[in-house]
């Protein structure tokens, strides 16, 4: 079976990246992987993904969902997820820019798409 990977985060950005990557799973018959990544920091809790996982149930799609607390960056997770699962498809959720911030895409989002080796799907919120 096909792999979809999907970079999620609790933003507007991060459910784009989710409902387009569910559509992408589906129109592809492949499984969906939900990376969480996230540096703990102090007494930061992770977030709780109970909806997620509801909408994913509602979806229809098979699905995984990962949370990841190593210390990585986001994109060294989601690339790494993508390419042990021999991923088809990455999707990631782009925010806004400033005209300047528009010179730099933002780290996360360049370096995946710099180091990933499949395709990667970028969706603004």
């Amino acid at each position: 079976m096909s792999t979809v990977v999907v970079g999620y985060v609790p933003k507007p950005e991060g459910e784009a990246a989710l409902d387009k990557a569910v559509e992408e799973a589906r129109l592809r018959g492949a499984e969906l992987i939900v990376v969480h990544s996230h540096r703990a920091r102090g007494d930061e809790e992770e977030p709780d993904l109970t909806a997620v996982r509801a909408r994913l149930d509602e979806s229809g799609v098979t699905y995984e969902v990962r949370q990841l607390v190593r210390g990585f960056e986001a994109a060294e997770d989601l690339v790494s997820v993508a390419e042990a699962q021999d991923a088809e498809l990455i999707v990631i959720g782009l925010r806004r820019r400033t005209p300047v911030g528009k010179l730099i895409l933002g780290s996360n989002a360049q370096r995946v798409l710099l180091d990933a080796h499949c395709p990667v799907l970028a969706v603004k919120a």
